[in-house]
């Protein structure tokens, strides 16, 4: 008996046995890939607070603001000093460093979608953008200034005093400077990607490696239990058992045990460009960061994740699948600050 006849011969019995011919694992994988498409549809808008709608004039304000660095005592550092534009709106280096030089103890987190976000920094202990605004203005180690000084300066600038007094009733004050850094914090939003054109339909512009590892990213490898959704994230906390003394959000709600060393999960949009990784920046590249999660991490009560085994050609479709997160936009305009 030949190789044809052996085939048919399996094909007629799993007819026969079953009632229907066999479907190719590629039909099922594009079923599925079909059904999970619905879960990660990006929003058309972006949600503002009631008592602060969108305004193009104090969004672009706030946009000064945000790169303007006479917000620090030095004069020497502003908002985008750690979180760049280039590096997904974080930094380059492991951990942040402050306007007088000293490195802090973690990472700058993406101001990426925040929008969407509840629970501001690391260890969620904002929960509003404005009030996040203020904490690295003033903490000594980050812009070590004062809002007070901030008003001050920004009220001797003309420019600033003019358009302040244009867009809010009360001029130049603490509140509305806030109010009007977070009101472009809101606009930042990742910008459409490879992903997002495959979502809505354009089966080209993201390739079968890409689609296999989004499969293995939800399914297999169970990484959308926590990065979930159009944001990749669950807006949560959880110690995955990343090497560090941090107590993360256990300091901030102590009443959980499984919030020591835990840590808000990051959002993946932008994520090949937002290198090295980790709230401490402990892992330098994507690779390194599968092979941990391939680990399972450091052993203790709160840790949260399990081992992944995953094989090589696994590891190479969930990398192709997260460097298809990356915005298709070049680049940030920078804001002209005035003298």
């Amino acid at each position: 008996m030949n190789g044809n006849s052996i085939f048919c011969l399996i094909y007629f019995i799993v007819i026969f046995f079953t009632g229907s011919a066999p479907s190719s694992s590629a039909e099922l994988d594009r079923n599925r890939l079909e059904e999970l498409k619905a879960a990660y549809q990006r929003p058309d808008h972006i949600p503002f607070p009631a008592d602060s709608p969108f305004s193009p004039q104090i969004a672009t304000l706030g946009k000064m603001l945000f790169f303007d660095p006479r917000l620090s005592s030095t004069g020497n550092m502003s908002c985008s000093s750690c979180h760049q534009p280039s590096f997904g709106w974080e930094t380059a280096s492991e951990v942040a460093i402050g306007a007088r030089g000293i490195p802090l103890d973690r990472a700058a987190p993406p101001t990426l979608n925040l929008a969407w976000s509840s629970g501001l920094f690391w260890d969620g202990r904002e929960s509003s953008l404005e009030h996040q605004a203020a904490g690295p203005i003033t903490n000594e180690r980050e812009m070590d200034s004062t809002l007070e000084l901030v008003v001050f300066r920004l009220a001797s600038i003309a420019y600033y005093r003019h358009w302040f007094a244009t867009l809010f009733p009360d001029g130049i004050n603490a509140d509305n400077v806030l109010k009007a850094i977070a009101m472009y914090e809101r606009t930042i939003v990742s910008d459409l990607s490879n992903f997002d054109l495959w979502v809505r339909g354009d089966e080209a512009a993201i390739g079968a490696a890409a689609k296999r590892g989004f499969l293995l990213f939800n399914d297999k490898m169970g990484c959308a239990q926590c990065h979930t959704g159009w944001n990749f994230t669950d807006n949560l906390y959880h110690d995955i058992g990343v090497d560090t003394d941090d107590p993360g959000r256990f300091a901030i709600d102590p009443t959980e045990p499984g919030n020591r060393h835990a840590f808000k999960t990051p959002t993946l949009r932008d994520i090949a460009v937002r290198s090295p990784y980790m709230h401490n920046g402990s892992l330098p590249s994507l690779k390194s960061v599968l092979l941990f999660y391939k680990s399972g991490g450091i052993e203790r009560p709160s840790n949260s994740l399990a081992p992944m085994p995953m094989k090589r050609q696994e590891r190479d479709d969930l990398l192709a699948f997260l460097k298809s997160l990356g915005s298709n936009k070049s680049r940030t305009e920078f804001p002209k600050l005035p003298n």
